[in-house]
């Protein structure tokens, strides 16, 4: 089983681009970010004549995710991060697939910091942190994807000095980020590739792709029951260089039967 986690910022203005890499890859099931797109202008039609069956949760301009599944049809449990009814961002959504519960998440990046939308990114953080334990607890396979909007560590960021005071790095979120995995979650592409400089993300300024001066912003963690099953991992890094790619690239996991 192939699980992939794609920001495509703007499903619809690249919709090329994620039509070919899903052809390409033949992901079992993949978790998109950032949409960019109202609920009722989801490419939907497109992804079903790719062979995908969808759920998603879009917003207008900002925001939205999205669970598909090749040859399925997502069973949706969730929609919307609890714990807060007044936050009505497009940032989380769940879905039962294969036997399989995928909890797809879009962070806020949280920036400038610090001010209220570090707060708010701290706030969700707490809320998330409560939710993946009550996931946890249930003792389903759980794989919990998606852009987290955070380097946990020094290896995940090009030059780390720089990004001390960033909202992605300031030490209350890769703290958050290590509380997920105190609770029990594996970290996927850490757990094998554990002194690798992986990157998923590359700005779209001072030519980060072309210097390789990246981010490992998208993450895969796996709850206890299904963490064994892990037989590969990695990233797609081909389809951030590709002509109007996004400025992030899919990340990915295989897990054995």
């Amino acid at each position: 089983m192939k699980i992939a986690t794609f920001n495509v910022n703007g499903v619809n203005g690249r919709l090329g681009l994620l039509l070919e890499w899903l052809e390409e890859a033949r992901p079992d099931v993949v978790c998109l970010q950032e949409l960019k797109a109202p609920q009722e202008k989801f490419p939907a039609g497109s992804i079903e004549r790719a062979g995908y069956g969808a759920v998603w949760h879009g917003q207008k301009s900002w925001n939205g995710v999205a669970i598909l599944a090749r040859d399925a049809d997502p069973i949706e449990t969730r929609r919307g991060l609890p714990g807060d009814p007044e936050d009505l961002h497009s940032r989380y959504i769940e879905a039962a697939v294969q036997g399989v519960l995928i909890a797809c998440l879009y962070a806020p990046n949280g920036n400038p910091a610090p001010g209220p939308k570090f707060a708010y990114k701290l706030a969700w953080y707490e809320r998330f942190l409560v939710h993946a334990q009550t996931l946890l607890d249930t003792g389903a396979p759980v794989v919990l994807t998606g852009d987290y909007n955070v380097m946990p560590t020094d290896l995940d960021v090009y030059m780390p000095e720089r990004w001390r005071d960033d909202a992605l790095f300031r030490p209350e979120v890769p703290e958050a980020f290590s509380r997920l995995q105190e609770q029990g979650w594996t970290d996927a592409i850490r757990k094998l590739h554990p002194g690798e400089r992986i990157y998923t993300f590359w700005d779209y300024f001072r030519n980060a792709w072309g210097r390789d001066a990246g981010l490992r912003l998208d993450h895969l963690l796996l709850s206890p029951s299904i963490a064994d099953r892990l037989q590969a991992a990695g990233v797609d890094r081909h389809v951030r260089g590709r002509e109007h790619a996004s400025d992030h690239a899919p990340a990915w996991i295989e897990l054995g039967d």
